[in-house]
């Protein structure tokens, strides 16, 4: 049968992309192309930009022995993280500094990749040959990028833990202990309440994983203890902070222990304006890092987070599934309590 191509355009069959046509679009030499997927030679970031964008333009797909020579290593870790948000910004620049040091210990660089991107990012990270494995980090309780994770040939680490974490290499700070630990540091002084300046309800909402970690366990030391507890959600600014102190402290005669989950320097700062000294007039906890704690006026005592010790133990992992083949597992960072001065202890 005869097919009339005028009347019939979509009867044949469009070739598939080759080599040639992505050297074509991307204004390069099809040998570039080629060293571009297999890593033998090194290419600059702006010609492999270019090479990369053509191949996702022409949907293009090497064919099974370019793929075999695209997974020579490109010396190059994916870290995905969000943007920075006031209440996070502290914590993250801990991670990323102490990751990106130990990439470059072992001559990796580091791919910067946003959280927003989900699932595609590692997906596209992977096709492209771009890294040769990825952290995760803010991990959501049902997060949409474990799935995938599952499935991909490069390893991937998750900097926190999911609900279903099966099959996932997971590690973090053992946010549970963490809990128990302040309210027991409150506990013993025989506070009778203690209020928690906990995370805002922006971060609330975006359902992160530590969040119902530390404050379900919490919750249960405090009953345990035989102490209320009250939960506030507010914005860790000074306004928020304010408004968070004038209602725990509006019964001037009775003062709960206070428990803050972020840097304390907003909540020593009101409490000074207020004429109130940690440890002297009342008793503070905090879960913070050592760093944030320690250029306070009174400096809390506390529960460090560790950003750097979970980060430099996440890539001494990662190199290590580099190297061979490990289970899945949940690894935690110990978490141990430090006294300072901001709980008035006996003597």
């Amino acid at each position: 049968m005869r097919i009339d191509e005028d009347a019939a355009p979509t009867a044949r069959r469009r070739p598939a992309p080759t080599s040639k046509d992505v050297a074509r679009v991307a204004g390069v030499s099809q040998s570039t192309v080629s060293y571009v997927m297999s890593g033998k030679r090194p290419i600059s970031a702006a010609t492999r930009q270019l090479v990369l964008d053509a191949i996702d333009q022409l949907t293009y797909e090497p064919h099974a022995g370019a793929r075999a020579l695209a997974g020579h290593r490109t010396n190059v870790v994916g870290l995905m993280m969000p943007l920075p948000d006031p209440e996070s910004a502290g914590g993250l620049m801990a991670f990323t500094e102490e990751i990106a040091l130990n990439a470059r210990k072992h001559d990796y660089d580091v791919l910067m990749l946003t959280a927003a991107e989900g699932p595609k990012a590692l997906a596209r990270v992977q096709r492209r040959a771009m890294c040769d494995a990825a952290i995760v980090m803010e991990i959501a309780t049902d997060d949409p990028r474990a799935p995938l994770a599952r499935e991909l040939a490069m390893p991937v680490i998750f900097i926190g833990v999911p609900d279903d974490r099966d099959g996932l290499h997971c590690i973090d700070f053992d946010f549970e202990t963490a809990a128990e630990l302040l309210v027991d540091e409150l506990a013993d002084v025989e506070c009778q309440e203690i209020s928690v300046l906990g995370w805002s309800a922006e971060r609330v909402a975006q359902k992160m994983n530590y969040v119902p970690r530390f404050r379900e366990r919490a919750e249960a030391r405090a009953r345990s203890r035989g102490i209320a507890m009250r939960w506030i959600s507010a914005p860790h600014t000074r306004a928020g902070v304010d408004d968070y102190l004038d209602g725990v402290l509006a019964d001037g005669d009775r003062r709960p222990g206070l428990l803050t989950v972020h840097s304390p320097h907003e909540v020593g700062a009101a409490l000074q304006q207020r004429g109130l000294v940690p440890g002297r007039d009342l008793d503070l906890v905090s879960l913070c890092t050592d760093a944030e704690a320690e250029v306070q006026p009174v400096p809390p005592t506390a529960v460090s987070t560790q950003p750097r010790d979970v980060s430099r133990l996440a890539m001494s992992w990662l190199f290590d599934l580099l190297d061979g083949d490990i289970p899945a597992e949940l690894r935690l960072v110990e978490a141990r309590l430090t006294r300072r001065g901001s709980v008035r202890h006996a003597g």
